[in-house]
């Protein structure tokens, strides 16, 4: 057993991850990032919960992009196929749930 507590993690590089458990073929991973993503899509869901700090975050679909700030304790779920991409407003951690190796 493990206490994890995300306002305590920092990474040395946008994006680092902590690697909390896989479950089957899905990952949950905590990342640190203060710089934004890169835009993806990711080969199956993903489960995007903001923990600590502010996030915005950019979809696309028919062509049009679409940005929504996400604090702490928002949820943002991609399907299969959803093009985004993350902007932390600062600082920010962000709990991931994803099939292993997504992008």
């Amino acid at each position: 057993m493990r206490t994890i507590r995300p306002r305590d993690f920092t990474g040395h590089r946008a994006w680092e991850a902590l690697d909390i458990d896989r479950i089957d073929d899905a990952t949950i991973r905590l990342h640190w990032t203060d710089q934004p993503y890169r835009w993806h899509v990711n080969d199956g869901p993903e489960v995007f919960v903001v923990l600590d700090g502010e996030v915005d975050m950019h979809t696309r679909a028919g062509g049009v992009e679409h940005v929504q700030r996400l604090v702490g304790g928002d949820i943002f779920h991609a399907q299969d196929g959803d093009a985004h991409v993350a902007h932390p407003v600062g600082p920010a951690r962000v709990l991931v749930v994803e099939r292993a190796g997504s992008v």
